[in-house]
């Protein structure tokens, strides 16, 4: 499927939501409807995979039968059902029963059938603790089907239910159901939710422009970029990873097979049921990602609490998009953790540094970690400066990119990308002013194609460019007092204009004579009509 018929579908799908929702919150809205598109892709995903299972045995149905044929097999088969679905498993890693396909379910709407608000209860239910081999516990907790939001009684709700998805299975009919189409369709939709959302969509979306080059960022080999990317990342890893995006990125820029794990932890659970519903619909089975619910920089994740070295969880790559200056509550217990006791906390009223040194600890010695933060990071005092001082001491910041305005959701304020390595080939650090390279939006700035390009290929070959990019040495930084703030070390001041006085002059002698000459024929016009001329 072309890009444009992607985009027609995301565009479809859209103002399907933007019809429906009324006077609905967006958020609330944007869960029903994306529920409901994961329940779509998975079910053409499992029916695609079970015809290709049963081959000649697959059956057909009449034009008149609007049951999945799947339910017919499952009719004449009772004896093998068990069978057939152990061998499911193995296949597809999951199993979907025939009236919870999603045909099923949109035959049901098509009917307005007063069981299509009961039987999706018991589908969210089944694909929750029964579906996978390893439960999905709580992936539709957020998912109120009894709100009042959707109606004020049981028949009010199953109609508002019976119209959704109709109007989605109408508005999808056409477009194929490869595994890449909804998925790109359900990363569109959450993009147009999150520009509707303000402040609240920084907290489960990155910008694709902002993704793309962290994501290519590090896909590069970590020692020597210039020689292109990885092989291969054994694991990627995303520790404020909303809804996914950024690690599905990653995945896509290494190919299919080019990330061996991919895992993520997201404190929002809302947020952290997407990301799971992204992964699933991007074609990522169960198997090749983990994604944990939890706080971060209190390290609610038991992967991630192990404190011998040989037995760490290491990660070739970490990418993340962590709140900007997040207030939260140090304490003594954590300044003794084993993420922060050689660097020191981060001040409560902002834990960038707190974000940055928890992915950074769980970076492998040849990994590549690239991280969005405030501007604040690269000149603040006090137990930043110590941070940020230590770490450039220990030769782990390695490039230092400032982005234009008006990228991101969450602020209008421009941010910056710090690449960090723990063991990197250059002494000094790389200053990138992209600030100035982008394409002015109304609500938002983009960075197109060539934009993007820039920024990496800059980071990939170390270039240089006046008032765009410099490499400095360690001995400048430190004279500096170890503040990275861009302006210190890339000029962004244009140029004078050389003024030629010898020509101005000139121009200025043939204007006067101008005025002269004008003057004296304006005279002669007034004195002809009686009056007095100018002096």
């Amino acid at each position: 499927m072309s890009d444009e018929n992607q985009k027609e579908l995301g565009k479809i799908l859209w103002a399907i939501a933007d019809d429906l929702r009324g006077s609905m919150n967006a958020d609330d809205f944007r869960d029903y409807m994306l529920s409901f598109l994961f329940l779509r892709y998975l079910s053409d995903n499992y029916e695609a995979s079970v015809k290709k299972e049963l081959g000649a045995d697959y059956p057909v149905v009449g034009e008149e039968d609007k049951r999945p044929p799947l339910a017919l097999w499952y009719e004449q088969n009772e004896e093998d059902i068990k069978p057939f679905e152990e061998q499911m498993r193995k296949k597809v890693h999951y199993v979907i029963e025939p009236r919870y396909l999603w045909n099923a379910i949109s035959e049901l709407a098509r009917r307005q059938s007063d069981a299509l608000h009961k039987t999706l209860e018991e589908a969210f239910k089944y694909i929750e603790n029964e579906s996978f081999s390893t439960a999905f516990d709580g992936l539709f907790s957020e998912i109120n089907l009894n709100s009042e939001k959707l109606g004020k009684n049981y028949s009010a709700r199953n109609e508002k239910l019976c119209k959704i998805i109709t109007k989605i299975a109408e508005g999808i009919a056409e477009f194929s159901n490869d595994s890449d189409v909804l998925g790109d369709a359900y990363e569109y939709l959450i993009g147009q939710f999150a520009a509707g959302g303000g402040k609240k969509a920084g907290e489960f979306y990155t910008p694709q422009q902002a993704s793309t080059i962290l994501s290519r960022i590090v896909s590069l080999d970590s020692q020597d970029p210039s020689m292109g990317k990885k092989k291969k990342i054994n694991a990627v890893f995303d520790f404020a990873c909303g809804s996914g995006s950024l690690l599905l990125n990653v995945r896509k820029q290494m190919g299919k097979y080019g990330v061996g794990k991919i895992y993520g932890q997201e404190n929002n659970i809302t947020t952290y049921n997407l990301a799971r519903m992204n992964m699933l619909l991007h074609g990522v089975k169960d198997s090749e990602f983990e994604i944990q619910h939890g706080d971060s920089l209190i390290n609610e994740w038991e992967l991630l609490s192990e404190e011998n070295p040989s037995k760490k969880m290491r990660f070739d790559a970490v990418v993340a998009n962590p709140p900007f200056s997040l207030r939260y509550e140090p304490n003594d217990e954590m300044a003794k953790d084993f993420r922060f006791k050689n660097y020191g906390l981060a001040p409560k009223s902002a834990a960038d540094f707190a974000f940055l040194l928890h992915g950074f600890h769980f970076l492998d010695k040849e990994g590549t970690m690239a991280i969005i933060l405030p501007h604040g990071v690269l000149f603040r005092g006090g137990a930043e400066a110590k941070i940020r001082t230590k770490l450039l001491q220990d030769g782990h910041i390695d490039t230092v990119i400032g982005l234009p305005p008006k990228l991101f959701f969450s602020t209008g304020i421009p941010v910056c990308i710090l690449v960090l390595k723990k063991c990197k080939k250059s002494d000094d650090v790389l200053f990138v002013n992209a600030s100035e390279y982008f394409t002015k939006g109304k609500r938002q700035n983009h960075l197109g194609i060539e934009d993007i390009d820039k920024i990496v290929e800059t980071y990939q070959y170390r270039k240089e460019e006046e008032r765009y990019s410099r490499a400095v040495s360690f001995e400048e930084i430190e004279k500096n007092d170890f503040n990275l703030n861009i302006s210190r070390y890339v000029s962004t001041a244009k140029p004078e204009t050389i003024v030629d006085l010898d020509e101005v002059g000139s121009e200025l002698k043939n204007i006067e004579k101008d005025i002269k000459k004008f003057r004296n024929e304006h005279n002669a016009y007034l004195k002809e009509l009686g009056l007095e001329g100018l002096v």
